[in-house]
């Protein structure tokens, strides 16, 4: 057996293997053993996943201390994607993001962010105590989408918060809209800033050609890769990256306080094969996610009514570049929410995409589509607007609106609070979430003001479908304001 670390191994895989080979009789945890004590759940996951489903022992190491095989697996990993330091992460990309910033930051520290971040961003702010100085998006006023991170703003946020500590930046967003990030992380670092990159959208980046630059290869201190998303690996498990301006142990220590001790080995090795066939094939392989997403495109565009958008947003700022696997479509044309659109595709054509909003639907092509499922995705399109085409007048036509903070997200969150009817919450300090899931981007946030034009949008996203999460009341009709 080579020795060698090269990308073509995969050592997590092949410890699995080697332990399987050995027999070896469990009396540990998990409590199936081997999938024997479950055959219900062996035969809907089959023998093989279940024999791997094993605890962390010597031949396997610790995820929470690595010093063999998943050291092994992170390392190769790292040079994959041109990273100082790699983290294989179990509690998906919220634990990532979460340990990027308490990595980076501590209680009463200001990081300079987006507000259009995902809640996973804003959690590990109510987690650690952290002070947001918030940079409001820019908005494409055709499509109603939040745009990336303008560099005159952040200079502005920067030069008016010499004392904070880290930027974060969302590239790509949700709709594969992507900020300057050479540029920033070049401002940040003058002001001696951390920058942290919520890459969770952006795997491909690292291995596709012509793509938009990584954050790593943009000189980014840390980013958080959702390798599941479009990296082909199991769900729940992602990347943490590091460039070196932190160090090692101590990022760790900090993603031992709330990642599991009891790391899963399925996830664990879909990482570490997923990284090796990146690796070693991710040119081609996202050379063919582009060409299909071109494809699907440009035969929507030919239907009419609808808009899937591409690098003709770029304006050289908060359109800096654009992703174009992704397959972002406004609807509002066709007179239909985004969330209409959603759900007349999985309803009446068996087709699950990615989400729908307000204005657009997104769905997420990759190595595993092919022409005629997207084929059956523009006929279907097709269909609903010939049947379901309607006048667009009165239909609301953005999906972002500039929040007021009244308090830090900690503070508010664990403040004493009432909870109040929702439409008789107006002037008042939210102190939960509301948002639409996906994406998962908070209308509100802990801190933040309710003003009108806010339950407006609420109450329109209810009426048109939209799945709401957040508030402590499942019914989203009661909301929790600070006292």
């Amino acid at each position: 057996m080579m020795s060698k670390l090269t990308q073509e191994r995969a050592p997590i895989y092949e410890a699995l293997e080697e332990y399987k080979d050995a027999r070896v009789v469990p009396f540990d945890v998990p409590g199936h053993k081997r999938g024997k004590g479950n055959p219900e759940l062996t035969r809907f996951l089959g023998e093989q996943c279940l024999t791997v489903d094993v605890n962390s022992m010597k031949p396997l190491d610790n995820l929470c201390h690595p010093i063999s095989v998943i050291k092994d697996a992170e390392e190769l990993a790292a040079a994959a994607f041109g990273a100082k330091d790699a983290f294989f992460m179990v509690n998906g990309t919220t634990s990532a993001v979460q340990s990027m910033v308490m990595s980076a930051c501590k209680k009463g520290d200001k990081i300079i962010m987006p507000r259009n971040v995902h809640r996973s961003a804003i959690n590990a702010l109510i987690l650690s105590g952290v002070v947001p100085v918030y940079v409001n998006p820019g908005i494409n006023k055709r499509l109603g989408i939040p745009l990336g991170m303008a560099l005159s703003d952040l200079e502005r946020a920067i030069v008016e918060n010499p004392d904070a500590k880290a930027v974060l930046v969302n590239n790509p967003t949700y709709y594969g809209i992507c900020s300057d990030l050479c540029r920033i992380v070049e401002l940040a670092h003058r002001y001696n800033m951390a920058v942290l990159v919520d890459e969770a959208h952006g795997t491909h980046f690292y291995f596709g050609e012509g793509l938009p630059v990584s954050a790593m290869a943009a000189g980014a201190d840390m980013a958080a890769v959702s390798m599941h998303k479009t990296g082909g690996s199991l769900t729940q498990s992602s990347l943490l990256l590091s460039n070196g301006r932190i160090r090692e142990g101590y990022i760790r220590q900090i993603i031992n306080l709330t990642q599991t001790t009891s790391a899963s080995y399925l996830l664990l090795s879909s990482l570490d094969i997923s990284r090796r066939n990146l690796a070693l094939k991710g040119k081609e392989i996202f050379e063919k996610v582009c060409g299909l997403a071109e494809y699907a495109r440009q035969e929507i565009n030919r239907i009419g009514g609808y808009y899937a958008f591409s690098r003709e947003l770029i304006d050289g700022d908060a359109v800096f570049d654009f992703d174009v696997t992704k397959l972002s479509v406004h609807t509002l044309d066709i007179g239909r929410a985004g969330i209409e659109v959603y759900d007349i595709l999985r309803d009446d054509y068996g087709i699950q995409i990615e989400f729908g909003d307000i204005g657009n639907i997104l769905a997420i092509i990759s190595v595993g589509d092919n022409e005629l499922a997207l084929e059956r995705l523009v006929s279907s399109l097709y269909e609903i607007k010939r049947i379901y085409a309607k006048d667009h007048t009165g239909m609301l036509d953005h999906e972002y609106i500039n929040p007021e903070v009244i308090l830090p997200p900690q503070t508010a969150f664990y403040a004493e609070k009432r909870s109040v009817p929702i439409d008789e919450s107006v002037g008042q300090v939210c102190s939960e979430f509301v948002m639409c899931y996906p994406p998962g981007i908070p209308i509100l946030a802990p801190g933040e003001l309710i003003t009108k034009e806010i339950l407006d949008y609420i109450g329109y996203a209810k009426d048109k479908g939209c799945s709401l999460t957040g508030t402590e009341d499942k019914n989203i009709e009661k909301i929790n304001i600070v006292k």
